[in-house]
């Protein structure tokens, strides 16, 4: 069993269903439905619980979701049976580094809240999803960064100087005995650059709080959706996809 498998039952409490989940989840529904049309066959990487499958599916979008935890790809089935969707919705449990072992072409890709974060290839990665791409397909990937100013008050005012500036460890960090890593949004540019031209990069997470702060989401709800406001009229300016717990970039296959 996986990290992923034994969070695959409190994830959705944990996070969807929370304040900040759904700020974010929310955030990153509007790249999707942009980039996405209804009819379509897209790719997810890294499909955790269905969440974003079911959106989509929902849009009449047809999406095969893969993870490499059996609890998120059981949970995803469930879900998508759940809300009506199941047809348009096909989950297979695999892991990004062998996406390439998937029959057929797509019209698109995503992958949200930092699935490739943990991959160890990126660049390996980036060629496969390439190759199950059609020519001008899009891919919207949702990568946590390594400068997160909010990161560093939340845990330095609580004496976590060690969890303040984990992201900028060189070689990741170590979490359930996986390597999270952190690359910037100019090292992601680079390794999708040869198949892939990039069309706009966003923040998510840059003046909303990263998921872990959810008490103060709780007790200041309004200024929670005030911030979000702000953020997605200026999530496209400059530096902010680089000071963001995430950050959002949208390819377009060449």
């Amino acid at each position: 069993m996986t990290a992923f498998d034994a969070l695959a039952r409190s994830y959705d409490t944990v996070f969807t269903n929370s304040v900040l989940g759904r700020v974010y989840r929310e955030a990153t529904w509007r790249w999707l439905d942009a980039a996405f049309e209804p009819g379509q066959q897209v790719l997810e990487v890294g499909c955790g619980t269905g969440e974003d499958a079911i959106h989509l599916a929902r849009r009449g979008v047809r999406v095969v979701a893969t993870d490499p935890a059996g609890a998120m790809i059981e949970a995803t089935r469930a879900k998508a049976d759940a809300a009506g969707v199941g047809q348009l919705v096909t989950a297979h449990q695999i892991d990004a580094q062998h996406i390439h072992e998937l029959v057929g072409k797509f019209d698109g890709a995503f992958s949200s809240f930092g699935a490739l974060n943990l991959v160890p290839d990126l660049a390996r990665v980036a060629d496969r999803i390439a190759d199950r791409l059609r020519p001008r397909a899009r891919l919207v990937l949702g990568i946590m960064g390594p400068f997160v100013p909010w990161e560093w008050v939340w845990y330095l005012v609580r004496g976590q100087p060690a969890k303040a500036f984990r992201r900028l460890r060189r070689g990741g960090v170590l979490w359930h005995e996986l390597t999270v890593r952190y690359p910037t949004p100019r090292t992601v540019r680079t390794l999708f650059n040869q198949k892939f031209r990039l069309v706009r990069t966003g923040a998510l997470g840059v003046l909303v709080p990263p998921p872990y702060a959810e008490s103060f989401a709780r007790q200041h709800p309004r200024i929670t959706r005030t911030l979000d406001r702000w953020e997605r009229a200026i999530e496209t300016v400059a530096p902010l996809p680089w000071l963001a717990d995430h950050f959002q970039m949208e390819f377009v296959r060449r």
